[in-house]
């Protein structure tokens, strides 16, 4: 970890953000994930899931998939593969509440991306009892760490191949770090 011991208290009040690519799965550089033959779940997090996603009230997944917007992939598909996804987070006995998805371009005028709000404020509307202030987002990138950050949660950088110059709270190499100094 590089930065103090979180010691945020974490109760089952609280609630986590994953992005997906580079946090849950292996993140492709230069390409996409297109189909379950391209998803690789990231070393450890299946069987790390259960722990630490019973710390929290609510799980939620982040993900921006501009890989629709450019006509790809189709959103069908993308919500097959994360039904797939949280099926496979069940049979290991954990628990995603909802998958929220961003399908615009990048340079697009899109309110929906991160590190825009949008998906966190629709969150809360199907979930009322969120307390963005009780609550951790998880990420790769800047946008994830900009996207917790506007919206008064707590931030976990997981550090990959991807240069970010954001400041989240804490930074971690994995899902599984994260949940032994949570």
């Amino acid at each position: 970890m590089d930065s103090n011991d979180s010691n945020w208290n974490i109760d089952s009040s609280w609630s986590l953000f994953l992005d997906r690519d580079g946090v849950i799965n292996e993140r492709l550089f230069g390409t996409y994930v297109l189909s379950k033959q391209d998803f690789i779940f990231k070393n450890g997090v299946l069987e790390i899931s259960p722990e630490l996603f019973s710390r929290f009230s609510h799980v939620f997944v982040m993900t921006n998939q501009q890989c629709i917007g450019k006509g790809m992939i189709s959103s069908k598909t993308v919500d097959e593969l994360h039904k797939w996804m949280v099926g496979e987070f069940r049979k290991h006995g954990a628990n995603i509440n909802k998958v929220y998805v961003a399908p615009e371009l990048n340079d697009a005028a899109s309110t929906r991306r991160k590190p825009n709000t949008s998906m966190g404020m629709e969150a809360k509307r199907h979930y009322p009892e969120i307390d963005f202030s009780k609550s951790i987002m998880v990420g790769d990138t800047d946008s994830d760490i900009e996207f917790g950050q506007r919206l008064g949660m707590k931030t976990v950088l997981v550090l990959s191949e991807e240069k970010c110059s954001s400041f989240p709270d804490i930074k971690v190499s994995s899902l599984e770090e994260l949940n032994r100094v949570l």
